[in-house]
Parts: structure tokens; sequence; C-alpha cells
């Protein structure tokens, strides 16, 4: 898990007068889904076209796979999902994929291997034309399986599907994962994220403002308290556990430590004679850390922040 197999230093990229991509440095390690997570114009897609070798760099640079981005070495290992699918309206999903397979001296096997794991094999003789946007997405996501690649970049994998569509491509990345290979993932879904990524680099206006796990970015949990005397339930809480921050909020208590101390704390409290009405742990979300560190970003480069919803557009 701490081999790399993507790197970039200080990667940048101009479009005249505008910077698309600002000095970016990421890492990505081997057998694992990294979540590349930013707000609209923020630089994603350009950084994966960067990585793939579609768009030239201005300055910086990009090793991907022990090699240089674009070189046929590289792209021989890597499958990719950028900005949507591209496919013959009138061919089949299957004759599409046996055309992509046939270039790359692939086999009818790897063509039904990938269909079965996205689920498009009793669709697999249809037009391409007749699939909905949610079937065009997986059909472009069998297209980057082809030939086991060790590294797949995909660019909002779960563009277009029903929920139970979302479940199944989930599973499908954690397996991939599971066995060996590597997913570099673009998202505007910040739980689907949290499910499936190990680790997120975070952009915002073209520089990377956080790159870590994502538990590291959600950060230490916090004990809520409804207890009476709440005074009481103050003193015994800091003489249990020491040298933790203890608030008292709307007249109950929130105590900076993790969840595995809930029992001791109700039995100090049950043993003081404190009545314990309610105890639940409390952690922040990964949509609340996203706003709180682009927003903060933002402001500091004097823009406006980004809403606060569910989701956030590429």
């Amino acid at each position: 898990m701490n081999e790399t197999i993507v790197v970039t230093d200080k990667l940048t990229k101009h479009y005249g007068h505008n910077t698309a991509v600002d000095a970016v440095s990421l890492t990505v390690r081997r057998g694992e889904v990294y979540g590349f997570l930013g707000p609209n114009g923020a630089g994603k897609t350009t950084t994966l076209r960067m990585l793939l070798g579609l768009v030239r760099p201005t300055s910086g640079t990009a090793q991907v796979l022990d090699g240089s981005p674009g070189d046929p070495r590289v792209l021989r290992r890597l499958g990719a999902l950028v900005e949507g699918p591209g496919f013959y309206p009138y061919l089949s999903g299957r004759d599409n994929l046996r055309v992509l397979a046939r270039y790359n001296r692939l086999g009818d096997d790897d063509v039904e291997r990938v269909l079965e794991q996205v689920d498009l094999t009793s669709r697999g003789t249809d037009a391409f034309k007749s699939y909905s946007l949610g079937m065009k997405q997986r059909l472009g996501v069998a297209a980057a399986l082809l030939g086991e690649p060790d590294l797949l970049i995909l660019d909002e994998p779960t563009n277009g599907l029903d929920p139970a569509g979302m479940v199944d491509m989930r599973d499908l990345i954690r397996q991939l994962a599971d066995r060996g290979q590597t997913v570099l993932l673009s998202s505007h879904l910040l739980g689907e994220v949290q499910e499936i990524c190990d680790r997120v680099g975070v952009i915002s206006q073209g520089r990377l403002i956080a790159e870590s796990t994502v538990a590291e970015l959600r950060g230490a949990s916090s004990l809520h308290v409804r207890a009476e005397p709440i005074s009481r339930a103050a003193e015994v809480v800091r003489a249990t556990l020491g040298d933790v921050t203890v608030r008292r909020t709307d007249g109950n208590l929130q105590i900076d430590t993790s969840a595995d101390r809930n029992p001791e704390v109700v039995r100090a409290l049950v043993d003081a004679g404190v009545d314990v009405h309610e105890i639940s742990s409390i952690e922040r979300s990964l949509e609340e850390v996203f706003f709180e560190i682009t927003s903060t970003g933002a402001s500091q480069n004097g823009s406006a922040s980004a809403p606060a919803s569910q989701e956030v557009a590429k």
C-alpha cells in the first residue's frame, strides 16, 4: 500500500491568463481508492487529463505507473473514463467493447468479463443509442476495465446511476481495490466518497488544499452527554477522562474523546449518582469538512465560499 503509482510535483496548467491547475502535488498509492474532490471549475478534470497525457502541463511533472503520462507502455496498464463515454451509437454495447478489445489485442472473453462486472450482460446486444445515461456510464467503466489495468482513472463513475446502480458501482470499485487494482476517481457525491475512498485529495481554485485519509480529514469524534445535574456530570467526566476538553452546550456536555470511552463515562456518571438521559457519539461528515476547508480556501483568495449542498458540481 505504501508504493506510489501516481506522483505529481507542482503540476500546473495555464490557459492564457487563467490558471486551471496550480502547483498540484499529489500521490496515489497502489491498491487504494483515491477520491479527487473539488467544486465546479476547481481543476479536477484538467488534472486527470494531464495524468492521461491528453493535456500537456504548463509546468511541473507527473509520473504514472513509473512512466510519463501518455507513454504507450503506461497506457497499456491503465484504464480511464473521463468526461463521459464515447461509443458508436448504432453498434451494440458488446460490439463497441469488441472494437476496443480488437484494438488492444484482447479477446471476446475479456469483453464478456467486463460486461458481467458492470451488470450489462443481458443488455449487451442492445444498440448503444438505446441505453440510458446510467447504462452508458456503466459501459464506459466496462471499457476502462478491459485488459485488467493496474490503474483506473474514473471521472464521475456514478454519474447517471440510480441508487441501486450506485451501490453496485461502489461495490465494484471496492472489489477492484481488494484485488490489487488502484482507482483514482473524481466525484461530486461526498457521501459516496466517504463510503469507498481510502484517501482523498481536495482541490479548490486549482490548488490541492488537503490530502489525507477520510478519517483524518473528518478529525476526532466527540461525545454528547445529556445528564442531570449537569455541573456534577462535568466534574465527574473531567475526573474520569483527565485532560480532555469538556464544553457545556445548550445544557448538555460535549466531550472531545472517542466513542470507545462511552462505557467508561456512563459507569462513572452512574456510580456518582448522576442521571444519564442520553450519550451519543458525534462525528463530522466529509460534507462538513469539505465545505469548511473549501470555504476557508476561497475566503483566503477573496472568493465566495461554495454553497453547502449534499452534491458539489464537478
